[in-house]
């Protein structure tokens, strides 16, 4: 494989890289909680996944 001939400057550098920046995961709220969840995955506030009880959230008892 062949090497690069010429050094690349840091600001063609910045520019090549300025499109692989990191995004954060698309939130949508919880239909039944509204609590903010990633689509398609069941809501870990409580536990709902298209309108049906997926798994149980066991709740902390207060004092």
């Amino acid at each position: 494989m062949s090497e690069p001939k010429k050094k690349r400057s840091q600001s063609r550098k910045g520019k090549h890289r300025s499109h692989q920046a990191m995004t954060g995961p698309a939130l949508m709220s919880c239909a039944d909680c509204k609590s903010p969840k990633v689509s398609h995955q069941v809501c870990p506030t409580c536990g709902m996944y298209d309108g049906k009880q997926a798994i149980i959230i066991a709740t902390k008892k207060k004092k």
